[in-house]
């Protein structure tokens, strides 16, 4: 990368830190870069990611970002280490390579995208060296779900959340960690009342990413005349539920079948490919008139826009997830309802903004259930679209990236 001008060495420059290439990762990064480059004003940005993620996010660069911005791609080395499957060797991995890249890139203080693997580190007082401070994004608290009405934590769940509330409790003690940005708006409160620095937490709104120009649709078979079109899109691993959807399906009145079309959009993960492609050839004995359809594939934000505009329902059958979902804000931003997970924030969300129907998504019986009242009743009948607007027009990328530039 060429060296930043004298000019811009008197800005501020925040180093953001993201190890991994699914997911929201690149949309994120887009948001942070867009706003940094159109105004002189804000803190330049420097990007630490993999280099399949630099070099998309340099085919979309703003055509002139002042100097504002770098990528710094991830050596092999680097990458191989923040993403091990041990995952306290990758924590401290990326401790390291942020304290590194701070360093190299003279940035002013270090942002990671995803604090939550970082806790250990934090926790153990690991700092960004040279005086420089470190924030980051929460995306995963879960201590104080017992606080959500009807919840009840599961198996090892409990341990899991004493091993949070510790480390959380350790990490806040950390001078050098400055900000805790929460996509949960209820934990800023909980940790003010629990824990000695919690006034570090604040609550960051996931931004909803601004919908693409609409193009002409074409339907292609994706909404047979009559048929009501769930949607499950995404990168498509084992938390997000495509194999319970699948299960469940089985499980309908045959009446019910007829009458909808499911459409699951998105990359399979490798390690479901096989287990699908059995549910679907068994659904095709089991349940000969009810449409599938699986678009094995990474689908661009205009492909997506489309299928969710097209769609009645949205899935988000997570399985006991633990945090947001931008899956939500999709549904909301085009007015469509959910049929989500009770558990956790997702839960919680869909029924205070009242943005479809929630349900145990654990249970193959539960969603077929759920599947048939919303086949019998109407989508509609579980939403309330005016709600659904006020919650996504209340979380925009300009929000979110004003908030961790302020870092």
């Amino acid at each position: 990368m060429p060296s930043l001008s004298s000019a811009e060495t008197a800005v501020r420059r925040l180093l953001v830190f993201e190890p991994d290439a699914e997911g929201h990762s690149q949309e994120w990064l887009q948001h942070l870069i867009e706003f940094a480059s159109a105004d002189r004003s804000r803190p330049a940005v420097s990007v630490v990611a993999p280099r399949t993620l630099c070099d998309a996010l340099a085919r979309s660069l703003p055509a002139d970002v002042m100097g504002r911005v770098e990528l710094r791609p991830l050596s092999p080395k680097e990458l191989r280490w923040c993403t091990d499957r041990r995952l306290s060797l990758a924590a401290l991995a990326r401790w390291w390579a942020m304290r590194r890249h701070l360093r190299e890139s003279g940035a002013d203080a270090g942002f990671f995208l995803s604090l939550d693997l970082l806790a250990l580190p934090l926790a153990l007082g690991l700092g960004g060296g040279g005086g420089k401070t470190l924030s980051g994004i929460l995306f995963r608290p879960s201590v104080h779900y017992a606080g959500f009405d009807g919840h009840r934590t599961q198996g090892g769940e409990q341990l899991r959340d004493l091993r949070k509330h510790l480390f959380y409790r350790m990490m806040l003690r950390n001078r050098a960690l400055t900000r805790v940005l929460a996509l949960d708006p209820f934990f800023p409160a909980y940790a003010a009342r629990h824990y000695a620095n919690g006034g570090k937490v604040e609550y960051l709104p996931d931004p909803a990413h601004p919908p693409a120009a609409a193009p002409a649709d074409n339907d292609n078979g994706l909404k047979p005349n009559g048929r009501i079109t769930f949607l499950l899109f995404g990168y498509l691993t084992e938390r997000k539920g495509p194999t319970v959807v699948l299960e469940a399906l089985e499980r309908l009145p045959p009446s019910v079948a007829a009458r909808i079309d499911v459409v699951l959009a998105g990359r399979v993960d490798p390690a479901l490919r096989d287990r699908i492609n059995e549910h679907c050839t068994r659904l095709a004995t089991v349940q000969p008139h009810l449409q599938l359809r699986i678009e094995d594939r990474r689908l661009d934000q205009t492909e997506l826009e489309s299928l969710v505009r097209r769609s009645d329902v949205v899935l988000a059958p997570y399985q006991r997830f633990v945090g947001s979902s931008g899956v939500l804000l999709w549904a909301a931003r085009a007015g469509k309802p959910v049929l989500a997970q009770a558990y956790g924030l997702v839960g919680r969300l869909t029924q205070e903004h009242r943005l479809g129907l929630t349900v145990d998504s654990s249970d193959p019986a539960a969603v077929a259930t759920a599947i048939t009242q919303m086949a019998q009743r109407g989508p509609t009948s579980f939403f309330d679209p005016n709600a659904a607007q006020a919650f996504a027009a209340s979380q925009t990328p300009q929000r979110f990236a004003a908030a961790v530039l302020a870092a």
